[in-house]
């Protein structure tokens, strides 16, 4: 992990996948141009699989030092089931582990059938989907504090 900012902007962790580095790290442009433009530090994290998200961000999250987290990983089907249990387990912990800590965690996992499916998706012709996690993560924050400011009324 990085050292602890000095700053008073919020903090961002982004855990990274190393498979398909090629994807991933267009992923995590993404997510650093839209959180450098919300006014977030971040910290980013690699990992070697889609597999590993959840616990990394689950560790980063424990550590009470962010705001949001954001997970990034690209999964392309192959000819075996291994891609389904990737996906569902990759998927289940990221959304147990921001239950767990109710904290946002942008979802920028690509489950692509396809490797010209996942390039599209970072940063090609349908978008960058790591960029829209951020957001999401960002924009979830947003709603949580309406909810703290409601109830302080």
């Amino acid at each position: 992990m990085a050292r602890p900012s000095r700053s008073r902007r919020p903090r961002a962790l982004v855990v990274v996948s190393r498979f398909n580095e090629a994807v991933t790290r267009r992923l995590l442009d993404g997510a650093r141009e839209r959180l450098d433009t919300a006014g977030f530090d971040h910290d980013a994290v690699w990992v070697p699989g889609a597999f590993e998200l959840p616990l990394a961000v689950h560790a980063g999250l424990a550590t009470r030092r962010y705001a949001i987290a954001v997970a990034l990983g690209a999964v392309i089907r192959g000819d075996t089931p291994h891609f389904e249990y990737i996906c569902a387990e990759a998927t289940r912990g990221l959304g147990d582990t921001a239950l767990r800590h109710s904290i946002p965690v942008g979802f920028g996992l690509l489950t692509c059938d396809t490797m010209d499916q996942a390039l599209a998706r970072a940063g090609g012709d349908a978008g960058n989907k790591g960029s829209e996690a951020a957001a999401a993560a960002i924009d979830t924050l947003e709603a949580i504090k309406g909810f703290a400011r409601r109830a302080a009324r």
